[in-house]
């Protein structure tokens, strides 16, 4: 093969790898969270990310409705909470009976009850437009006696952002064996609300999303601290039920928490790697194997040579042993 043509095809296959796993990466499912319009300077909210890094303040320069609060830091393994409201904060707790004021360790703020339940009315519906994962949502999880030993009326519900609710509900989906089904918008204060505070079974992501099951009713629900780790039992085929456990630890797992921006996954270092060096690194190849093949190239000509002859009389043979059968064929021919 010509220098030239294995040049191209270096750098026809450092493109191709380049940008599959540049696409792979970037089409990872994520959250943004955006707290300034002064730049593009965004944390991003990871489904399935390790969390972590150094949180972040959100800055007084737009006016938003938490300026000067802390957010991001926290890391996956602290993402569950109790069935208590505020349970497990990772850091900025200073008082145990409200949530007004504290951080949002995971990237987003905790969910709300109304009637002020623990001072979380100013995480309300009317900021619902600028949560990050959208406004919060209601879905019901449900699944078949086919993957579960379940009965009739052992239904969930998770409660959460809608962005991260939609992305989980793939992995339950895929992993749990949840019939699919659509969010619908979540009203705490309402009579007819299907989700109610004593529904709650757990917390997760510092209070910002929660699995309830209608046949639980947690009597401390509203008369529990936030690091209260007293709640009414769960009647015993919740408690041991193999679908529940697979949805809280799916939730665990998978649900979306602001990542470790200085963090390089190791298939996005790839790509940086690839982005800029890959020229390089076929550069680099081609320097060692083009001198390689000038050299191979005429001493394997010359052993071809020395075993079968010069290739120039081998082909002038060939020829002429094909005229003079042609000569002999004509007189086989019938007249």
């Amino acid at each position: 093969m010509p220098p030239r043509s294995i040049f191209a095809l270096f750098i026809l296959v450092n493109s191709l790898v380049t940008t599959s796993f540049a696409s792979y990466v970037f089409n990872k499912p994520q959250i943004q969270i955006t707290t300034t319009f002064s730049n593009f300077q965004l944390r991003i909210m990871d489904h399935w990310g390790a969390g972590g890094g150094k949180f972040a303040t959100i800055p007084n320069d737009t006016q938003h409705p938490f300026e000067g609060r802390t957010f991001g830091a926290a890391k996956r393994r602290e993402i569950r909470g109790t069935a208590a409201f505020g349970s497990r904060y990772p850091y900025g707790v200073t008082n145990q009976t409200t949530l007004s004021g504290r951080p949002f360790p995971f990237g987003v703020w905790p969910l709300y009850w109304g009637h002020n339940h623990m001072g979380a009315d100013e995480y309300g519906p009317q900021l619902d437009s600028v949560r990050p994962g959208g406004l919060v949502v209601q879905v019901s999880l449900r699944t078949t006696t086919e993957h579960f030993n379940v009965t009739d009326d052992e239904v969930y519900y998770a409660v959460g952002d809608r962005e991260s609710l939609l992305l989980l509900m793939i992995s339950y989906v895929t992993w749990c064996h949840v019939t699919p089904a659509w969010p619908s918008r979540f009203v705490p204060a309402s009579e007819n609300s299907t989700v109610k505070l004593e529904n709650v079974i757990q917390y997760f992501r510092a209070s910002s999303f929660a699995l309830a099951t209608p046949a639980y009713n947690n009597a401390l629900a509203r008369s529990s601290i936030s690091n209260s780790m007293d709640s009414s039992p769960l009647p015993q085929y919740i408690q041991y039920s193999p679908f529940r456990q697979c949805i809280e630890n799916v939730t665990a797992d998978a649900l979306a928490i602001a990542n470790d921006p200085n963090k390089l996954g190791p298939l996005q270092m790839f790509t940086v790697v690839m982005s800029i060096g890959g020229f390089w690194i076929c550069s680099i190849i081609l320097f060692i194997l083009i001198p390689f093949i000038q050299i191979i190239m005429p001493v394997r000509a010359q052993i071809q040579k020395k075993i079968w002859g010069d290739p120039r009389i081998i082909a002038q043979t060939r020829q002429n042993t094909h005229q003079n059968r042609e000569i002999e064929m004509r007189y086989q021919r019938y007249p």
